[in-house]
C-alpha cells in the first residue's frame, strides 16, 4: 500500500473505529481527570519526570511508522478485553483505597491500554503493541529509588576517594573531607537520569534492535551506565573540592551535570550499542506478523461496556469510601508528660517532622529534671487520601526540603521504627516513629497501607495518627536512652492519640 492510497483506506475502514476509540478514551480521561491532572502536573513541574512530556509524541510517531502495515487490518470489538478493563479499574480502586497514587496512575494507563484492546480487537492491538506498552512511561515513577541510589552513590564516591588517596569519612549519605562536608542529597541520587535513560533505552532497544538478547543487554547498559556515571560525577565533585574549594566544585558540578553530563553519557551508551544494531532503516515493523481469527463484536457496545466498568470503582469511592471520612474540627494540644516540662524556645538546628495534609500537627520540646530534651511531633488525620498520607515519600522524621536528612535505620522499639538523621555540622539525631490506626500501633509502612486499604474498602473509621519523638545524638550523651525514658513516661501512643481524637471529634 502506498502513501497515496492510505487516506482513502482510512476513510473507508478506520474513521469510525478511530472516532469510537478516541471518544471512549476522552470520556475515560474526563472521569479520572484528577489523576490525569496529577500526572500532568508532575510532568510539567518536576524535573525528574519532564521526559514524560515526550512520550505521547513518541507513541504517535511509532504508530504512524506502522500505518501502512496496520491499515489493511480490520478493527473490531473484543469481548474478553472487558475483563482487562475491569482488572485495571479494580487496581485503581485498590490504589485509591490504599492512598497509593502510583497504583492509580498505573491503573489509569492500564485502562487506556485495555480499552484499545476491547474496542479495536487483538489483531490491531498486537500490531501496535510496543507503542501501547510505551505509554507506561507516562507514569511518574522513580521516587522510591531515591534512598537506595543515594546510598549507592555515596558508597561509590567513598570507594573512589580511597583509591585517589583522599582522606574521607562517610556517615550515611554524608561525606566529610578535610576541607569540606558533602551530602548526597535527593537531587544528587541520579534518579532523574536513571528514569529518563530507561525510557530512552526502551525506545532505542525497540527501534534499533531485532534480537531480544541484544535488546536485553542494551537495557541493562541503560540501567547500569547512569548509576555508575552518577557515582563518578559525585566523586569528581568531591575530588575537585579537595583540590580547590567546596564552593567552586559544587557550582561547576551543577553546570556540567545539568547541561553536558547527561548528554555525554547518552552519547557514550549509543556509541557502545551502535555496532550491535541489527535493525535497518526500512525494515518492516511487523515482520512475521500473522492475523489470528477472533470472535469480533460491535465496537460501540464494547466502548459503552468499558465506560460502564470503569464507573464502578468511582461509585464505590463516592459511597463506601467517602462514608468513612471523618472530621476533626476541634482544637487539640500536646499532652502533659509526667517528669517532663514543656520548653517554649527551640534552640539549635530546628527539627520538624513533615506531615502533609494533616488535620492537626502538634510540635513541642520537653525537658526532664536532668536537662535532657526531647522533641515531640504528633499528626492527626480524620482520613487519608492522595496528598495527605502518614506513610509516603518525604513524610515523617526527615523532610527532604529541610536540613535533616535520613541516613540509616536503627534498632526499632516495640511497635515502632527508629531512624538516624543528620544535618549540616554535622549534627545527628535519632527519631522513633509510631503509626496508630484502628487502635493498633505499628512501625511498618506496609502494615499502615494494608490497614488503610481495609478500612476504606469495606468501610469503617479511617482516622490515623503518627507520633514521632526525636533527640540529638552526641558522643557525650546518646539519644536512645533519653527517648526510651520519654516514651515510658508518655505511655502507649495508641492511648495518647485516642484521647486527642476524642477531643478533636467532640461536639
Amino acid at each position: 500500500m502506498n502513501a497515496a492510497s492510505l487516506p482513502a483506506t482510512v476513510a473507508r475502514g478506520w474513521r469510525a473505529p478511530l472516532v469510537t476509540l478516541g471518544a471512549t478514551e476522552i470520556v475515560l480521561l474526563a472521569l479520572f481527570a484528577h489523576d490525569a491532572r496529577d500526572m500532568g502536573f508532575q510532568w510539567w513541574n518536576s524535573s525528574t519526570y519532564q521526559h514524560c512530556l515526550f512520550i505521547v509524541p513518541i507513541v504517535a510517531w511509532l504508530v504512524w511508522q506502522r500505518r501502512h502495515e496496520v491499515a489493511p487490518m480490520t478493527p473490531a470489538g473484543w469481548l474478553p478485553g472487558i475483563a482487562l478493563v475491569g482488572l485495571a479499574a479494580f487496581a485503581w480502586l485498590i490504589g485509591e483505597a490504599g492512598g497509593a497514587s502510583i497504583i492509580r496512575h498505573v491503573a489509569l494507563i492500564g485502562m487506556i491500554q485495555a480499552i484499545v484492546l476491547t474496542v479495536m480487537g487483538p489483531t490491531v492491538t498486537r500490531a501496535v503493541l510496543f507503542p501501547l506498552f510505551y505509554l507506561v512511561f507516562l507514569v511518574p515513577f522513580g521516587d522510591v529509588f531515591v534512598p537506595p541510589l543515594q546510598n549507592i552513590t555515596a558508597e561509590m564516591s567513598m570507594a573512589l576517594l580511597r583509591l585517589a588517596g583522599v582522606p574521607a569519612h562517610i556517615d550515611g549519605v554524608f561525606i566529610t573531607i578535610p576541607n569540606g562536608w558533602f551530602e548526597v542529597a535527593e537531587a544528587c541520587s541520579g534518579v532523574k537520569f536513571l528514569v529518563a535513560m530507561v525510557a530512552y533505552g526502551a525506545l532505542v532497544a525497540h527501534v534499533c534492535f531485532k534480537s531480544w538478547p541484544r535488546r536485553a543487554a542494551f537495557m541493562i547498559l541503560c540501567v547500569v551506565a547512569p548509576i555508575l556515571a552518577n557515582g563518578v560525577r559525585a566523586f569528581a565533585t568531591i575530588y575537585a573540592a579537595h583540590l580547590t574549594s567546596a564552593e567552586t566544585a559544587t557550582g561547576f558540578d551543577h553546570i556540567v551535570y545539568g547541561w553536558f553530563f547527561f548528554a555525554a553519557v547518552m552519547v557514550l551508551v549509543m556509541l557502545v550499542g551502535w555496532k550491535f544494531f541489527d535493525r535497518k532503516l526500512g525494515d518492516p515493523w511487523l515482520s512475521g506478523f500473522r492475523v489470528a481469527p477472533f470472535d469480533n463484536r460491535p465496537m460501540i457496545p464494547m466502548a459503552l461496556a468499558s465506560i460502564g466498568i470503569v464507573l464502578l470503582p468511582l461509585l464505590w469511592n463516592g459511597t463506601v469510601i467517602a462514608a468513612g471520612r471523618g472530621l476533626l474540627p476541634h482544637v487539640v494540644a500536646l499532652p502533659q508528660v509526667a517528669g517532663w516540662t514543656r520548653v517554649d524556645t527551640l534552640t539549635g538546628t530546628p527539627w520538624v517532622a513533615r506531615f502533609d495534609g494533616a488535620d492537626h500537627r502538634l510540635y513541642g520540646r520537653y525537658r526532664d529534671a536532668g536537662g535532657q530534651t526531647v522533641d515531640l511531633a504528633i499528626a492527626l488525620y480524620g482520613h487519608q487520601q492522595d496528598g495527605r498520607e502518614i506513610v509516603g515519600f518525604g513524610q515523617g522524621a526527615a523532610d527532604p526540603a529541610g536540613k535533616w536528612k535520613w541516613t540509616a535505620s536503627a534498632i526499632a522499639p516495640p511497635n515502632g521504627k527508629a531512624e538516624r538523621i543528620m544535618a549540616p555540622g554535622p549534627l545527628a539525631r535519632e527519631a522513633l516513629t509510631y503509626y496508630v490506626l484502628g487502635g493498633d500501633t505499628t512501625g511498618s509502612g506496609m502494615t499502615v497501607k494494608l490497614k488503610t486499604l481495609r478500612a476504606r474498602l469495606i468501610g469503617g473509621d479511617q482516622g490515623a495518627a503518627v507520633v514521632v519523638v526525636s533527640a540529638e545524638d552526641r558522643p557525650s550523651h546518646r539519644a536512645r536512652p533519653t527517648l526510651d525514658r520519654f516514651m515510658q513516661a508518655f505511655g502507649p501512643p495508641a492511648m495518647q492519640t485516642a484521647r486527642l481524637f476524642a477531643v478533636a471529634r467532640s461536639h
